[in-house]
């Protein structure tokens, strides 16, 4: 899967880039959070990226921040949240803002965006509450380098850990709640593959426990 790409920004009409990689041209598609944050054409430029791939489609989706990569993940594993919607909730909030709705459970807040109802609002306010603090580590702008490469060392652990879990025959949604829970009470070591690994032996101990 490709995670990130890093090149010049040729063309970008929301919420459509194009990136050219190395003379290959990469089409994704962003948030609007994401193409207010973007440089001048022709200048370089560096996405986290997500692949979605279909029977009819291969789409790149892109992101400035890898929090928000994150949340639009978590997002499009909710029954009746596609990409698309996600996309657009990223567009009409921020990660921080969004976790602030859930947090409260503003649902009136959570409407307001394009495309989402009440019973989708409920239903995003009730199954991201416990998936959000590994979205809340961090807000991407505010942290040195050093807090960065701590989050994102989290975060490829969490993904790791998601992804036995899902091969183990977990659903993504309930994979993905199990390590957010367990990620409350682990800190950060330098081996990552070892993080990933107590990850899951606390989201296994605590699904035995449940």
């Amino acid at each position: 899967m490709i995670g990130r790409i890093s090149g010049v920004l040729i063309e970008k009409k929301a919420p459509q880039l194009l990136v050219d990689v190395q003379g290959v041209g990469y089409e994704l598609l962003v948030s609007l959070t994401t193409f207010f944050d973007l440089p001048e054409n022709d200048e370089q430029v560096t996405l986290y990226t997500h692949l979605v791939v279909r029977e009819d489609i291969q789409q790149l989706y892109g992101f400035r921040e890898a929090s928000e990569r994150e949340l639009f993940r978590m997002l499009i594993k909710i029954s009746g949240v596609g990409p698309k919607m996600a996309l657009t909730i990223l567009s009409g909030m921020n990660t921080k803002d969004f976790f602030e709705s859930v947090q409260t459970n503003d649902i009136e807040r959570l409407v307001k965006l394009p495309g989402v109802g009440k019973k989708t609002a409920e239903r995003l306010a009730i199954e991201m509450k416990d998936c959000l603090p590994a979205i809340s580590l961090m807000d991407a702008n505010k942290v040195d380098s050093g807090e960065k490469e701590i989050f994102h060392q989290k975060l490829g652990a969490q993904e790791e850990a998601e992804s036995v879990l899902i091969a183990l025959g977990y659903k993504p949604q309930e994979a993905t709640r199990m390590i957010a829970i367990a990620s409350k009470n682990i800190n950060i070591a330098n081996n990552e593959k070892k993080v990933s690994e107590k990850l899951i032996r606390l989201a296994l101990k605590s699904k035995v426990k449940s």
